[in-house]
């Protein structure tokens, strides 16, 4: 039997309510992440990821054989004209507000109920070449989730291959077909609960709130500590002062008088009957308690505190290093999780729109974010001069073969030059080089050649 209306039952589903909202558990709403989303705290971690995963963004790349720099140079030119990198960044901005993000693929249908219900498939199938003619593509839009609804998925037989996954979104009233919503999520929930998140994930923002909360509240204590750490006493006779019919208002009177006159600048008048006493809170401990709560949003964020903070770590000969190789290489791995299969899709599509195929030798990685000093970049450059070197002595190169990977390299100071003009050795190397060595012939060898 359910006892809802017994009190001591209803007053512990309110606690248990507030406890799981507040520590994070439960769906906050797409109303309230909205709100989270105005404190910087919130802001911060959700934009530092999301730039850090577009700052160095991609490199087009090609396999196989022949020449396709050129199919290449375009599509670059195509992925800035779209503004691919910004959609993407700010998608991810979403998922860490929201816990979902999508990027609509703009075929300018928007207009057509019946057509925005319609598949385009994944880039690289018959539909997407059937619905992707040359010429088709307007763009991509980063669309928030809050106006976005899950429709037609399966929630009765785990081997469909829809369990749990929308084949339709109702966008403000309109369905329009998944694949046409690049949907990104980052921190997928468990299957029982997808319906309650509305098909979207954890969002950094509902993660981080209970330690946000934390860091508000020391943060607060702190200052209000800092401002009235010290508090003036004035003992009194308020025996005679304060009787059963009031308190007399000379009292009050004197409290007046003795806050106007007990500043440094003034002079404390006491009467003979009263003392005064000063009683002062120590402030020793309270940065060191301040900046564990402000480390704590650090740590639940996998951001180092030096990027999401600015604050370099104390201590003879500290760095913080080691945890920003580590964040670039979890950045790594976020962006090929995260990014990877939609971009693949959105690079399809642009292909199709530009060029009217899609040529599958044209790959990409994405930029390592770790940048080395110019030190570290002449040691480099220095280690592959002295391997050339010795590929060049022992035959397995050439110098045109060389000239044309130092031409090629980006990094390089001597990108672009010419290939085939060769540098002339220097003078007396030249004439080593005409001089052949006579061959160390026996004697019978030397009556053999006469």
């Amino acid at each position: 039997m359910a006892m809802d209306e017994f009190p001591a039952v209803a007053w512990a589903s309110a606690n248990w309510a507030s406890s799981i909202l507040k520590e994070g558990q439960a769906f906050l709403g797409f109303t309230v992440l909205s709100e989270l989303a105005q404190r910087s705290e919130y802001r911060r971690m959700s934009e530092t990821i999301a730039r850090d995963m577009t700052r160095k963004w991609i490199k087009l790349q090609a396999k196989g054989e022949g020449d396709k720099s050129e199919r290449i140079k375009k599509l670059e030119d195509a992925m800035s004209r779209y503004d691919l990198k910004g959609i993407f960044q700010k998608v991810a901005e979403q998922d860490g507000y929201f816990g979902r993000g999508h990027i609509y693929v703009d075929l300018g249908t928007g207009n057509d109920p019946t057509e925005l219900a319609t598949p385009i498939g994944n880039g690289r199938n018959d539909a997407s070449r059937n619905k992707v003619a040359k010429g088709s593509l307007r763009g991509f839009k980063a669309i928030e989730a809050m106006w976005v609804y899950p429709q037609d998925y399966n929630t009765s037989d785990p081997l469909s291959p829809n369990w749990y996954k929308p084949g339709s979104w109702i966008v403000n009233g309109k369905r329009v077909h998944a694949s046409r919503l690049l949907t990104i999520v980052g921190r997928e929930v468990p299957d029982i609960l997808k319906p309650a998140y509305s098909f979207g994930g954890l969002s950094m923002s509902q993660i981080a709130r209970p330690y946000v909360d934390n860091w508000l509240q020391v943060r607060q204590a702190v200052a209000n500590i800092v401002t009235k750490f010290s508090t003036n006493v004035l003992k009194t006779n308020l025996a005679e002062k304060m009787t059963l019919t009031g308190v007399d208002q000379s009292l009050f009177t004197r409290i007046d008088f003795f806050n106007e006159f007990r500043t440094n600048d003034g002079l404390l008048l006491l009467d003979t009957a009263e003392e005064f006493e000063n009683v002062a809170a120590p402030l020793s401990g309270l940065d060191a308690i301040q900046a564990q709560v402000q480390q704590h949003m650090a740590a639940v964020s996998g951001i180092p505190i030096v990027i999401l903070l600015g604050i370099q770590p104390a201590g003879l000969n500290a760095s913080s290093q080691g945890e920003i190789d580590t964040y670039h290489k979890w950045i790594h791995s976020w962006q090929e999780r995260l990014f990877r299969p939609d971009l693949e899709k959105a690079l399809d599509f642009i292909q199709l729109s530009e060029f009217g195929d899609v040529d599958p030798d044209i790959t990409f990685k994405f930029e390592q974010l770790g940048e080395l000093t110019e030190k570290e970049v002449a040691e480099v450059e220095n280690i592959r001069a002295q391997t050339d070197v010795l590929y060049e002595e022992n035959g397995i190169l050439d110098v045109t073969e060389i000239r044309k990977r130092i031409a090629n390299d980006e990094e390089s100071p001597y990108q672009g030059l010419d290939v085939d003009d060769v540098p002339l050795p220097p003078p007396g190397e030249s004439d080593d080089l005409d001089e052949v060595p006579e061959p160390d012939l026996t004697q019978r060898e030397k009556v053999e050649a006469a």
